[in-house]
């Protein structure tokens, strides 16, 4: 095989502009396959309040904003997805409602969550040059609802349960699963049912495991992409006397414990936005890429590939 790339980023978060920056990277660095591995979707939806004489309302990063055109609306509309958020518009009596109903309000956090999945992949099926792969794994955050969907869609390979094959010599393996977090997400368990699944992966490989690519949204522990801050009983950052925040490795034992074990050619992971990095399992190099999605950045690694391995690798961030 002559020599062909990848570009593997994580932590989307519901970025409208970093999922675009993403779809765009095959054209701009020439890579054959893409990789979004986890925490695909937003976490909050944003009101947006109907008024009388057709002024609209909402709350932007901590700001009330007066929308009084639908210039404007559609203007905060486009940053509020840029940034994360799924922007609503409402009636006061609607909001009221949503308000008073816990389970109205996730029946319409889900609705969006999954409208916007929908309008990404239609995106890619658009977007995507014919000849690149693109892989789409959900991670801990995202709900279960969007499995279904990333698998109605042919262009897309959805990873989870299977062994995909990377430009015909290597095989990747993939999981969602994080060990446990302060946030109780969808996909996250002990550490000992992270041990079982990871020991369930191992029965779809066909080849030698330095040709292997485990793809698993969480780090592995006590390495230079784990660390994260330590939290108080609040949940806000610990800092010390001298006013540094305080960071923790908050990785998986059971990882790291499979990386030591089965020395793949690497790893990929994501969930720990702060950490950007890489660091060595023994012989396995371990990436993560780091998010910075509320800001509109995408960040990612190309890795390129030869038949004996890596050739080479490098950080791109923009």
């Amino acid at each position: 095989m002559s020599n062909q790339k990848l570009f593997f980023s994580a932590d989307v978060h519901g970025s409208e502009i970093v999922w675009r920056k993403w779809l765009s990277v095959s054209k701009m660095y020439d890579v054959d396959m893409v990789i979004l591995s986890g925490d695909l979707t937003g976490k909050a939806i944003m009101p947006i309040v109907e008024r009388k004489g057709g002024i609209y309302t909402c709350k932007l990063f901590g700001e009330r904003k007066i929308l009084r055109s639908e210039e404007e609306v559609l203007e905060i509309e486009t940053i509020a997805k840029n940034a994360g958020y799924y922007p609503v518009r409402l009636t006061p009596e609607e909001l009221e409602e949503l308000k008073k109903n816990p389970v109205k309000l996730d029946r319409l956090f889900v609705e969006v969550i999954e409208e916007r999945m929908r309008e990404w992949l239609r995106l890619l099926e658009e977007k995507l040059p014919p000849n690149v792969e693109a892989v789409v794994m959900p991670g801990n955050d995202d709900s279960f609802s969007i499995d279904p969907i990333i698998k109605e869609y042919d262009r897309v390979i959805y990873p989870l349960g299977k062994s995909v094959e990377v430009f015909s010599k290597f095989e990747m393996i993939s999981l969602d699963y994080t060990n446990p977090t302060p946030w109780n997400t969808p996909r996250e368990c002990s550490e000992k049912e992270l041990e079982s699944k990871l020991k369930e992966l191992t029965k779809l490989i066909s080849v030698d495991w330095n040709k292997v690519i485990c793809n698993f949204h969480c780090p592995p522990y006590n390495t230079n992409i784990d660390l994260a801050p330590k939290l108080d009983k609040n949940l806000k950052p610990v800092t010390s006397l001298l006013g540094p925040t305080v960071t923790e490795h908050v990785g998986s034992k059971a990882v790291r414990k499979f990386i030591q074990e089965f020395q793949p050619l690497i790893g990929l992971h994501g969930h720990i936005h702060e950490a950007s990095g890489f660091d060595r399992i023994g012989n396995t190099l371990v990436l993560n890429p780091g998010s910075e999605y509320s800001s509109g950045v995408l960040n990612g690694f190309i890795i390129e590939f030869s038949e004996e391995g890596i050739k080479k690798w490098w950080k791109v961030s923009g």
